[in-house]
């Protein structure tokens, strides 16, 4: 069975007194399991912060200049201080802004570094910054105010508020968060609340178009990891799916939602056409998701 987040007690429940989750922490999963705090594997190596002068200049840069000399890193804003850090998130008001903090003595800052040039490229409606931890003793103060001690560290947020965080990731959880949580404007319809769902329903009763409604919570790894696979599923069957999500834990209507809906894993694909819902898929597998798409869709699969 693929990875689910069981949402029965951190979703519906006040945290006990004795465990407290880190609304900024990612859920981290395992082979089959996902859990708050789990026994991590082996994540990608990183370097702990010291603070020098040296400025930044790597190979990643030298080869995101082009052969007439034009920089194509010019989507990513490098800053120097802490008020030129809250001045580009303030700059980007509700947009996802994705800030690698590096350093320039850290190898592995130089080689994730080309792969967050080229998603600045792809996502216009995404800031990105650059901070170089040991660059000055502004950017190092701007490191001890964000918590970070390790590179290459990688923080999310909107509207000046740190939504998620990573640290010794590659470029398929990268470009995963990306989409996750700045994804904005693909055809997979955004919802926030009951009303939302209904409304949609309401609006598909009459084109017999099967709705495939992905419910998931804002930090939950296998939601992020299955979520590339939905947006490319949403512009393959456009013509016949409505694909939306909903995250359970952005307000009570969501959260009242999956009580009612009887979500208690995550993600959770519910198959709805003609104002009812006809089954649910629970799971991040890929090839069982698109099998499960088909089979509403009324072609036969053998498993």
């Amino acid at each position: 069975m693929a990875a689910t987040t069981t949402i029965k007690s951190f979703l519906f429940k006040q945290h006990s007194s004795t465990v407290k989750a880190d609304p900024f922490s990612s859920l981290y999963c395992t082979s089959n399991t996902l859990s708050l705090f789990p026994t991590l594997p082996k994540p990608l190596p990183t370097t702990t912060l010291q603070t020098s002068h040296k400025k930044f200049t790597t190979k990643a840069t030298a080869a995101a200049t082009s052969k007439k000399g034009k920089s194509t890193d010019e989507r990513v804003q490098q800053v120097h201080s802490m008020e030129e850090f809250d001045a580009a998130l303030q700059t980007a008001k509700d947009k996802l802004v994705v800030v690698e903090f590096a350093a320039s003595t850290s190898k592995h800052s130089r080689k994730i570094y080309p792969f967050m040039v080229d998603l600045s490229r792809t996502c216009n409606d995404v800031e990105f910054i650059l901070v170089m931890g040991d660059e000055s003793d502004k950017t190092k103060a701007l490191c001890e105010r964000e918590k970070i001690d390790k590179v290459p560290h990688f923080s999310f947020y909107k509207s000046m508020e740190k939504i998620h965080e990573e640290e010794g990731i590659g470029p398929d959880v990268l470009m995963g968060d990306v989409l996750y949580y700045g994804d904005n404007h693909s055809a997979v319809v955004q919802l926030h609340s009951r009303e939302d769902v209904e409304n949609l329903m309401a609006e598909h009763k009459v084109d017999d178009k099967l709705i495939v409604l992905d419910v998931g919570l804002k930090h939950c790894g296998p939601c992020v990891k299955v979520y590339p696979t939905v947006l490319k599923l949403s512009r393959q069957m456009v013509d016949t799916v409505v694909f939306a999500r909903m995250n359970g834990d952005e307000n009570d209507s969501c959260m009242q939602f999956l009580r009612d809906m009887e979500v208690v894993e995550v993600p959770t694909f519910l198959f709805i056409r003609n104002g009812d819902i006809r089954g649910r898929y629970v799971g991040s597998g890929k090839g069982e998701l698109i099998g499960e798409i088909l089979r509403y869709q009324g072609v036969r699969v053998t498993y």
